[in-house]
């Protein structure tokens, strides 16, 4: 069975969205087997977007995912990497298809309400950085 990190970041929250995105990977049929409630710390940013720390807009980053709290959860799947990346839509929601997550509901590049695993290895590494006593990595 595979396995995906997702997380509704603070504009999710703050716009009270949580529940409806939720839904949509529950109608899918995907398993949620860890879910929490957290803010992000600027160590926990670090370690999640370790990719982007040297770059120009990693400040502004970690400023908005420490913002709020988020949702952290793991799916669980036949095949839910690709098929979360699909509800998901791209990454700048101006361009992302109508009837996806970020298409329906977000109006940014970077406040894009939501995170999900792009591979295999980045599920297992993200699980770990999110749910480090998790059974699911």
């Amino acid at each position: 069975m595979e396995r995906t990190l997702i997380l509704l970041k603070p504009d999710a929250y703050q716009r009270g969205l949580i529940g409806e995105i939720v839904s949509r990977f529950e109608k899918k049929g995907f398993s949620i087997v860890e879910l929490e409630m957290l803010r992000v710390t600027s160590e926990l940013a670090k370690k999640h977007y370790a990719d982007h720390v040297s770059k120009d807009f990693y400040p502004s980053l970690e400023a908005y995912i420490t913002s709020a709290p988020i949702v952290a959860m793991v799916l669980e799947g036949t095949g839910v990497i690709a098929s979360v990346r699909l509800m998901v839509g791209v990454t700048n929601s101006l361009e992302a298809a109508a009837g996806t997550i970020r298409g329906d509901y977000s109006t940014s590049k970077q406040q894009n309400l939501i995170h999900a695993s792009d591979c295999p290895e980045a599920a297992a590494r993200e699980i770990t950085i999110f749910f480090p006593e998790s059974k699911y990595k």
